[in-house]
């Protein structure tokens, strides 16, 4: 038997970057080349979704070629249409900032965002190239930082920020401050465009991921060995849910290349 491939769109695939289809040391997406490859011959869009600003997303959703699909940028809270250049709308950034300039100093000395750090010492704490660094600090929706006091001033920390509706999730490496949207939520809004509705896959590396990977028909986590991993779901028992063995595009490129074939290979 040969294998054949529809074209007709059945699948959306969303994905986090760094530690999932980017490599977390190099941050490099070579090692999916193929599945990459393959969705693109098969009109199947790519929904990058990542802590990363519209900024830093734009250049790297053109260089994945697939600048006419819309981005979730800053974990959820914001998005950048497609095709879009980013707005300079730092509104709700700046309503962050001022819930943090109004903390006692104790709480906030124990809070370290991007937009405290200099853009040498944001590349150094990213990994990042400078000019990179420079435009993961053009925050528009969020703020994320380390956290460095006890536990029990992280939920002090938390209860003011949430009397003014603000929340934090935790990311692989960073605590992010936001107004609240989710990739999840995003992900919702996407899909309800297309007629008929396909198939969504979601893949992700962190517990800020798991609302996406639940909501999804075909969910997938990456094996992540650089931060927090995410813990059993109880949505494993009771949906496909799939755990790679490698880490970050090669186990990405797996398990997309496996779904596609099991979605669009016709047998003759």
């Amino acid at each position: 038997m040969t294998k054949a491939f529809n074209t007709p769109t059945k699948l959306i695939v969303f994905t986090d970057l760094d530690g999932t289809l980017l490599d977390h040391d190099t941050y490099t997406w070579t090692p999916a080349q193929p599945a990459l490859t393959l969705m693109k011959s098969l009109g199947v869009p790519l929904i990058l979704a990542s802590s990363k600003t519209a900024f830093e997303m734009v250049d790297l959703r053109q260089e994945l070629g697939f600048e006419h699909c819309p981005a979730i940028v800053e974990n959820g809270a914001g998005l950048l249409p497609a095709f879009a250049q980013p707005t300079q709308d730092a509104s709700q950034h700046s309503q962050i900032a001022q819930a943090l300039s109004q903390m006692s100093s104790d709480l906030r000395t124990c809070f370290a965002g991007f937009s405290d750090w200099s853009p040498e010492h944001c590349a150094q704490m990213t990994g990042l190239p400078v000019k990179q660094a420079k435009a993961a600090q053009q925050r528009q929706f969020s703020e994320p930082g380390v956290w460095s006091g006890t536990d029990a001033q992280l939920d002090q920390f938390l209860k003011i920020l949430a009397e003014q509706g603000i929340s934090a999730r935790r990311g692989g490496r960073y605590l992010t401050l936001s107004f609240g949207a989710t990739k999840a939520d995003w992900m919702a809004q996407i899909t309800v465009n297309f007629d008929p509705k396909p198939a969504t896959m979601a893949l992700g590396d962190a517990p800020n991921d798991v609302e996406m990977i639940c909501a999804a028909d075909f969910g997938v986590i990456i094996s992540n060995t650089h931060g927090p991993s995410i813990p059993t779901l109880a949505a494993e028992a009771a949906q496909p849910i799939i755990r790679t063995t490698l880490a970050g595009p090669q186990g990405w490129n797996i398990e997309v290349l496996a779904r596609l074939e099991k979605m669009y290979e016709e047998k003759e």
